[in-house]
């Protein structure tokens, strides 16, 4: 008996720590396509319901070429992700002219335009019954390397003169123009960046399934990340991190409730932006600057 309660008690320990593992796993990959998000939306102050398009490119990208032409994972995850970016620049010179509602539908109709294409072209993806034989390269190690390289890209990129006129044109683009800042080139570099990193997360998320459809990649998730976005705070990288830990952490913790586990989820989200406006943390960044201001921390004059 004690032999049989020792082994039950092991398998319900992995099968926890494959649980957690792999709730770690989502949340990174998510952090990477909010934050290209973030760097579109909330730094430019351009809505796109498309980047469920460029994730379903890196995924269905990187995972034929692992399985049908046995390319290594991580020369197949940068073509993924470089082929998303490629193709934002074609989209990118078409639809960076529309203004406001129509540039959004613009998107809207890219990214189901690629979910229809990968159900079309079934010789290659599998069509809607989806595409599997994916191999498992997805591992915590490689995510948190991803998520690591992928702030760091952020940060370094919104902290520079490129960032700051990103915000000049999200704040005044009149005005922006006026003083000499290319809107169309820098709106171009937002959009293609966010691509990047949307078939980057596409490439490790088609990984980490092993198995992956069109539907995975549809309207649902582009608004996902867009709301995550608008939660974490328009113009806030971390802000942007913490909205994505909550949102993928969050159905999660609620999972008890069955049923009515996306009410509860729905509700949290109405209350934080009914409550925050700007969004947890705003405009604002977690930095050490920040942590140093907190009243509980005395530093050393």
């Amino acid at each position: 008996m004690e032999k049989q309660f020792r082994k039950k008690l092991k398998r319900v320990a992995e099968t926890m720590n494959g649980y957690v593992l792999g709730l770690l796993i989502l949340t990174g990959i998510n952090i990477i396509a909010v934050l290209g998000v973030s760097v579109l939306t909330g730094f430019t102050r351009l809505f796109s319901f498309g980047n469920a398009g460029f994730m379903s490119i890196g995924a269905y990208t990187s995972a034929i070429l692992t399985t049908r032409y046995h390319v290594p994972f991580i020369p197949a995850l940068i073509v993924g992700a470089g082929l998303a970016g490629l193709l934002s620049l074609g989209l990118g010179k078409i639809t960076l002219k529309l203004t406001g509602d129509y540039f959004l539908f613009a998107t809207l109709g890219f990214g189901e335009c690629v979910r229809l294409l990968m159900e079309f072209l079934d010789k290659f993806t599998g069509g809607a019954r989806g595409f599997g034989g994916i191999k498992p390269y997805t591992t915590l190690p490689v995510v948190a390397v991803s998520v690591v390289l992928a702030i760091a890209g952020a940060w370094n990129f919104i902290h520079s003169k490129y960032g700051r006129n990103l915000m000049a044109i999200r704040e005044q683009q009149v005005a922006a123009e006026a003083v000499g800042i290319d809107t169309a080139k820098y709106k171009q570099m937002s959009f293609t960046l966010s691509a990047i990193y949307a078939g980057w997360a596409g490439a490790l998320f088609a990984h980490y399934m092993m198995f992956i459809t069109p539907a995975m990649f549809n309207l649902d998730k582009s608004i996902e990340l867009t709301t995550t976005v608008v939660i974490g705070g328009m113009g806030s990288l971390t802000g942007s991190i913490l909205a994505s830990m909550l949102i993928t952490l969050l159905p999660e913790i609620l999972r008890s409730a069955a049923n009515y586990r996306m009410l509860f989820y729905g509700v949290a989200v109405v209350l934080v932006i009914t409550l925050r406006p700007t969004g947890l943390m705003g405009y604002k960044e977690v930095s050490l600057n920040w942590f140093k201001k907190l009243p509980f921390i005395k530093t050393k004059s």
